[in-house]
């Protein structure tokens, strides 16, 4: 339903405010594993997160997970369609996205590459007209050079 959205989104918003800059992941990637999928319990589990629930609605599901001193949402959501209408409001504002079947983590590149070899899926970033450059064009990093890898 569309009344959970701006909330569910809000939660999007305010990770990447809190997630900042991450460095750049320069390595060469390990392979990634085969995609975990079920329930936000079952996903978060996977991570080693005990979720902070702080959207649970038929459509959606959405926690706040630490992973160390870094912060991330983790949602699952009941469709794919869902996921993806989800996915294309969130990346208007920036940030990097993994993305497995009916879930996503939101949070630094270096979080969500981190979570990538536990979780599988595919990174995704945000758009870069709402950051030129990327999403690390603040506090100097990056440079405005773009991005390799």
């Amino acid at each position: 339903m569309r009344v959970t959205r701006p909330l569910a989104l809000s939660g999007a918003v305010a990770i990447l405010a809190l997630a900042g800059c991450g460095g750049s992941g320069g390595k060469d990637e390990a392979a990634v594993p085969k995609e975990v999928t079920g329930s936000l319990e079952h996903i978060a589990a996977e991570a080693d997160c005990k979720p902070n629930m702080q959207t649970d609605a038929d459509t959606i599901r959405q926690a706040l997970c630490k992973k160390g001193k870094e912060k991330y949402v983790l949602a699952t959501f009941s469709t794919d369609r869902g996921q993806r209408e989800w996915l294309n409001s969130a990346k208007d504002y920036g940030g990097y996205y993994l993305v497995g079947r009916k879930w996503v983590a939101v949070g630094q590149q270096k979080t969500v590459t981190a979570l990538q070899g536990t979780l599988g899926g595919t990174m995704e970033e945000g758009s870069e007209h709402m950051n030129p450059g990327g999403s690390h064009n603040k506090n100097g990093h990056d440079g405005g050079s773009g991005h390799h890898g």
